[in-house]
């Protein structure tokens, strides 16, 4: 049987329900090279505090991160942006233009809804 080009449009997984084990579970699955940074940062910033209150904060960061690492050619995209923007842009005008187009994409994906 011959090999099977690959996927020319790969699906974008949904976004999971918006708890912490939820999006765990997301990363582990779709975005493992996530998974020591949200890990160490759980544990940093609630497990070892023993405080809820910063939930809502590492959930809006890792929400975001989860959504642009779920689709490799958006991640890449906003990634190559800021990359452009800090190292190879000598005019400043350019440079904020790339940033503010990556942050525009920032918030649309900090937007979405769980299944989007």
């Amino acid at each position: 049987m011959a090999a099977h080009a690959a996927d020319p449009d790969p699906v974008v997984p949904p976004m999971p329900e918006r708890t912490p084990k939820a999006l765990r579970e997301a990363i582990a699955e779709h975005a493992p090279k996530l998974l020591p940074d949200f890990d160490a940062h759980w544990k940093r910033a609630i497990a070892d505090t023993y405080d809820l209150g910063p939930v809502p904060a590492f959930m809006a960061f890792w929400w975001g991160e989860y959504a642009l690492a779920r689709d490799p050619e958006l991640d890449a995209h906003v990634r190559d942006l800021e990359h452009r923007a800090a190292y190879e842009c000598t005019d400043s005008a350019e440079a904020k233009a790339l940033l503010e187009e990556a942050a525009k994409i920032h918030h649309r994906v900090s937007a979405l809804e769980p299944g989007e």
